[in-house]
């Protein structure tokens, strides 16, 4: 009986500290701010570290679905190399809702510029895992707008 209630004690206080972020659009739009400060300085490796580095992270475009952090560094790798057309980026709209203590469900648009044009926008939907080193992308369903 001892060990039992030993074991539910330990259970309810897991269950406990896993509350979720205060203000969970707070939240995304910190990690969305990071990853855009990023990208525009060209640093691929910061910019993708935001993903997590799993080879079950989903990412979902262009009618496809892939898995793996390599693909996703892999598919954004080209857009770094020197030379390489790289316009600004900035996210809007953010918003996000917790999904229990350590999962948020966030949706943006992002925008890519060059000057007062508009070079590509899109609406994504991002699932994010809390760990130990903090909110990490597990799966990213990025839809672009029509041209």
């Amino acid at each position: 009986m001892k060990g039992r209630l030993l074991v539910a004690l330990a259970a309810v206080a897991c269950v406990a500290s896993q509350s979720p972020p205060p203000d969970p659009t707070q939240t995304a739009e910190q990690l969305l701010r990071a990853s855009a400060d990023a990208w525009n300085r060209g640093e691929l490796d910061a910019f993708v570290s935001d993903y997590a580095d799993d080879s079950a992270t989903s990412f979902v475009a262009g009618g496809e679905v892939h898995y793996g952090f390599q693909w996703i560094r892999d598919n954004y790798a080209p857009r770094f190399e020197p030379g390489a057309q790289r316009d600004s980026l900035r996210f809007e709209r953010v918003a996000a809702r917790a999904l229990g203590g350590d999962h948020l469900l966030a949706t943006a648009r992002y925008v890519l510029f060059r000057g007062d044009s508009v070079t590509n926008s899109g609406l994504f939907t991002l699932v994010l895992r809390r760990t130990a080193g903090g909110w990490n992308i597990i799966h990213d369903h990025t839809q672009r707008d029509p041209e």
